[in-house]
């Protein structure tokens, strides 16, 4: 626990910690009612595809600009006003479903705005954590609670999202992230961060995005891990799109059981990466990151083929732990090894491989589903999950090799 928590004795990051959980759970919350209102209102699986589509797209085609907005402006302020259009966004959504207003389009076309909002949010928040957290050796706790954080709403949300649609309806699940996003505006509000100091910049926006580009492909870790995690991503995560259809058809229940199903996986993460947060340091994270995409493939694929709820809930606990370690890992390591004013880009490219295919993959598997059903969908996610992994078992003497370069480089390790 002394490893997993050092990066909570830095004061912004406490704050951040505790304001940005509650928004997660808030968030959370609203992403599951959102599905679940789709799926009643059209009871289509291509419409669910789509809002998933909708609600992360944008990571894709925009994160590169806010990564590159991220190494040139004031974070915080930027964060405050990412995080007021998301109460806003949530509190009209919310005013919308109690007038009875809402069509699945209309969702869908929300879940648009609102995967903007996170477009430029996400880059930004993985940014920050070096500007909250000044010493080196404890961002791998940060990046690590981060991600617990996120898992935490992932298990917590999901599950108050089913209690509430069960005791009112949607609409309450919408007004209660719009209260969720108070508390983060309320602790970065507080926050004492330093000026970065800013270097003098000409409006060279496309040749800047090049040179981050050629960076990331400069830095061969980074060139191999990303594509990784963005193969792991459009096979495997795109499974909570179908989870209504699980919860449904499959497994005859209703809003509960989605909640349920959703939040096993977030178990699984979440206790996934406290004990990322619990290791001394960052050595020896390439070999886990193989054996989590591996066990995720290979979990979602059994998944696909049980019928028994209680087996359901293990498999995908092993679904969101490998997910997370994957997610996690390559954050820590590109978090570690990068160079600070490259690190907005550079994880902008980590945004889009991770959140950005994750819309690709939901769309994909929403439109397959619909010809071939949910369960064949489910089985050849996992199986291509496991090609990838097998891809990447191929690369690991390389990426270990030049991991290693950078960690003596940044002496962390002795030559």
């Amino acid at each position: 626990m002394k490893h997993s928590l050092r990066a909570l004795k830095h004061p912004n990051f406490r704050l951040f910690f505790a304001g940005q959980t509650v928004s997660v759970i808030g968030t959370w919350i609203h992403a599951v009612a959102m599905s679940w209102l789709v799926y009643r209102l059209s009871g289509s699986a291509l419409l669910l595809g789509l809002t998933g589509f909708a609600s992360m797209a944008p990571l894709f085609f925009l994160a590169p600009l806010m990564g590159l907005l991220a190494d040139r402006v004031d974070r915080r302020r930027l964060l405050l006003i990412t995080q007021v259009f998301a109460a806003i966004h949530a509190a009209v959504m919310a005013g919308a479903a109690y007038a009875d207003l809402l069509s699945a389009w209309h969702v869908i076309v929300l879940a648009t705005l609102l995967g903007v909002i996170q477009a430029a949010d996400t880059p930004l928040r993985q940014t920050f954590l070096a500007e909250m957290v000044t010493a080196r050796e404890d961002l791998p706790s940060a990046v690590a609670l981060s991600a617990f954080m996120q898992q935490a709403g992932r298990l917590i949300g999901p599950t108050i999202a089913g209690l509430l649609m069960a005791a009112s309806s949607e609409a309450l699940c919408f007004l209660v992230n719009a209260m969720s996003k108070l508390g983060v505006i309320a602790a970065v509000a507080a926050m004492k961060i330093g000026e970065r100091p800013q270097k003098r910049r000409q409006a060279r926006v496309l040749a800047d995005l090049a040179d981050g580009l050629r960076y990331a492909w400069d830095t061969v870790p980074v060139r191999i891990l990303l594509p990784s995690l963005a193969a792991v991503s459009f096979f495997v995560a795109p499974y909570q799109a179908l989870m209504p259809i699980f919860a449904a058809e499959i497994f005859h229940g209703g809003a509960e059981t989605l909640g349920y199903l959703m939040a096993a996986a977030g178990l699984g993460g979440g206790i996934a990466v406290l004990l990322l947060a619990g290791r001394k340091d960052v050595r020896g994270l390439a070999r886990i990151i193989l054996v989590a995409a591996v066990t995720a493939g290979a979990a979602l694929l059994a998944f696909s083929q049980t019928r028994l709820l209680w087996l359901a809930y293990v498999l995908l606990f092993l679904v969101g732990a490998g997910m997370l370690v994957v997610i996690t890992g390559t954050s820590t390591i590109l978090q570690t090894i990068v160079e600070d004013e490259k690190r907005g880009r550079v994880m902008s490219l980590y945004t889009m491989s991770f959140l950005g295919m994750i819309p690709m993959g939901s769309l994909a598997a929403g439109a397959l589903a619909e010809r071939l059903g949910a369960i064949t969908t489910l089985a050849a996610s996992g199986a291509c999950c496991l090609g990838a992994g097998f891809a990447l078992w191929m690369k690991l003497p390389v990426l270990r090799s030049n991991i290693r370069a950078h960690y003596v480089r940044l002496g962390i390790v002795r030559e």
